[in-house]
């Protein structure tokens, strides 16, 4: 949940504000897309959610924890054990197996995978079966999976997405969104996606529109249709200006 956040990036008169106000909160068990402009603030948006970046002002809370309250040291052990995320470029080390790298989270932390959880993960987003292979032998596809496999092997309360279809194909784009829509249906998973492509955004169960740093609607149930053309409305102006 965000409270009132104020974000700016810079200082004095080159200061950007990146966030302005924003009140928004993300239910526990729902799937929320994010869809704005470029440069609305909607990756801002994800990175302070997730205790990634700390704002200017208003109040952050992750899983009933306002971030504010804590040290730079139980920020960072709230957002290793109750948050996950998940980048467009899988973010995997090459010279590990699938395997290794989701057991990593358990690794940096100091502690051992408890039995079973890393083949649990990799068995949850369909790939019991490469546990032992490389990322470099594993599709793009195949590696956003095992990247969502290592982000929930701790179990977090919230599973932020920033564009995580962005760098595969059509067909593998559709299997790691089903998966998504899974992970929200079977297991409750609470999910948050930035993404700028209508087509994701319809498989959330509501879409958070974002323009110049301020919430400019939702849409609940989505179609691909519908967000298509609240982002055409929504872009309107900005390219009025350019053809001015």
């Amino acid at each position: 949940m965000l409270d009132g956040v104020t974000k700016r990036h810079g200082t004095g008169d080159a200061a950007v504000v990146a966030l302005d106000d924003v009140t928004v909160t993300f239910p526990a068990g729902t799937f929320t897309a994010i869809m704005g402009p470029s440069g609305s603030g909607k990756s801002t948006l994800l990175q302070t959610a997730a205790g990634l970046d700390r704002q200017d002002a208003g109040r952050v809370i992750v899983d009933g924890t306002v971030l504010d309250d804590l040290d730079e040291a139980a920020r960072a052990r709230l957002r290793r054990d109750r948050v996950g995320f998940v980048f467009q470029s899988f973010n995997l080390v090459p010279a590990l197996t699938a395997e290794q790298n989701v057991a990593l989270p358990f690794l940096l932390a100091g502690r051992r995978p408890p039995r079973g959880a890393v083949a649990a993960a990799l068995a949850g987003v369909g790939l019991e079966d490469r546990a032992q292979h490389r990322p470099g032998e594993l599709s793009g596809g195949q590696q956003q999976r095992v990247a969502i496999a290592r982000a929930l092997v701790l179990r977090p309360a919230v599973l932020f997405a920033d564009e995580p279809t962005g760098a595969l194909d059509r067909q593998a784009a559709r299997r790691t969104l089903g998966m998504l829509r899974e992970l929200r249906d079977r297991d409750g998973q609470t999910i948050v996606m930035v993404t700028h492509d209508p087509v994701p955004a319809a498989t959330a169960d509501r879409v958070l529109f974002f323009a110049d740093g301020r919430v400019a609607g939702t849409l609940d149930r989505p179609t691909p249709a519908a967000v298509a053309d609240r982002m055409t409305a929504l872009e309107a102006p900005a390219l009025a200006g350019v053809g001015a």
